[in-house]
């Protein structure tokens, strides 16, 4: 019996020295996919974490687009004419409002140092402004009918109505003050019971009437001069010159018709230029002695390349 003891008990010691190494070995399968345990070989679905090296910097988020600016045409007076300023802001989905709003407040002081003016009372403010088919109906303060005589009433009414038709879409202002209907302007009875045109105001465009560009434009070459005149035959010179007088370009411009009527034009003007200033002349020249007469200067900025 003895020996048949030993012999059972030396199996199991085996069996146990058997279930110890496939323990063993099941470990070290379990380390080889992936165990915690170690392992010099990632199995196939290991995740691999990339790092930049120290001196590479992370891409920047892309800025957002800066909105292109809203350009201006404010339509002041230069002496007892119309002269049109040009100005460059903040992108507005309201161009008509933004640009009465600015003409009410007046000339900045570059533009009045370029000879404009305004016949708008000061303190004017817009009470309201809305577009119906063709007519632009404005709501101004009764501010906008204090003072003044017979021409200033004119001049300021066609300060408005130039600069509101600009806009391709206006063809006539109807005025309110105050939310009343306005028939007649200031003490002298200026007649406005209809829809004002340009037509009702031409008294007001000069000689040579320059609409683009205006005072203070940023010209990029070539540059759009266009607006009307009324000269002998049509023709009129346009001379650009840097902040030092030299001349940048001179060209013949040549209107529709010419006076006693007044004809359209507009051209283009290639240029070129390193300054950063500049201004553009008009004139026509005299039959009598050839010298200049009507002429408008406009100062500009140029471009950079």
């Amino acid at each position: 019996m003895r020996p048949r003891a030993a012999s059972r008990s030396a199996r199991t010691a085996l069996a146990l020295s058997l279930v110890g190494a496939l323990m063993v070995a099941a470990a070290a399968g379990l380390a080889a996919c992936g165990g915690s345990s170690g392992g010099s070989t990632p199995a196939p679905t290991a995740t691999v974490t990339v790092t930049a090296s120290p001196s590479a910097s992370p891409s920047p988020s892309p800025s957002p687009s800066t909105a292109a600016p809203t350009t201006l045409s404010l339509y002041f007076l230069r002496g007892d004419k119309l002269g049109v300023a040009e100005r460059r802001v903040p992108q507005t989905t309201m161009p008509a409002t933004a640009a009465l709003k600015a003409l009410l407040v007046g000339p900045t002081t570059a533009e009045r140092a370029a000879g404009l003016t305004s016949a708008v009372p000061r303190g004017t403010r817009l009470l309201g402004l809305s577009i119906d088919g063709t007519t632009a109906r404005v709501d101004l303060s009764a501010r906008f009918a204090a003072g003044g005589g017979s021409l200033s009433m004119q001049a300021r009414v066609a300060e408005v109505v130039y600069t509101l038709t600009r806009f391709p879409t206006v063809k006539a202002v109807a005025f309110r003050l105050g939310g009343a209907i306005v028939e007649t302007l200031g003490g002298e009875g200026l007649m406005l019971d209809a829809g004002q045109t340009r037509a009702d105001w031409r008294q007001f465009e000069p000689a040579i009437f320059v609409e683009s560009p205006g005072v203070g434009a940023v010209l990029t070459s070539p540059f759009v001069l266009r607006g009307s005149a009324s000269v002998f035959e049509g023709s009129f010179t346009a001379l650009l010159v840097d902040e030092s007088g030299r001349r940048i370009v001179r060209q013949q411009i040549q209107a529709s018709q010419g006076a006693p009527g007044r004809g359209r034009f507009r051209t283009t003007i290639p240029y070129s230029t390193s300054t950063t200033q500049g201004t553009l002349i008009v004139y026509d020249q005299s039959m009598e002695d050839g010298s200049r007469q009507d002429e408008v200067r406009i100062p500009v900025t140029f471009a950079p390349d």
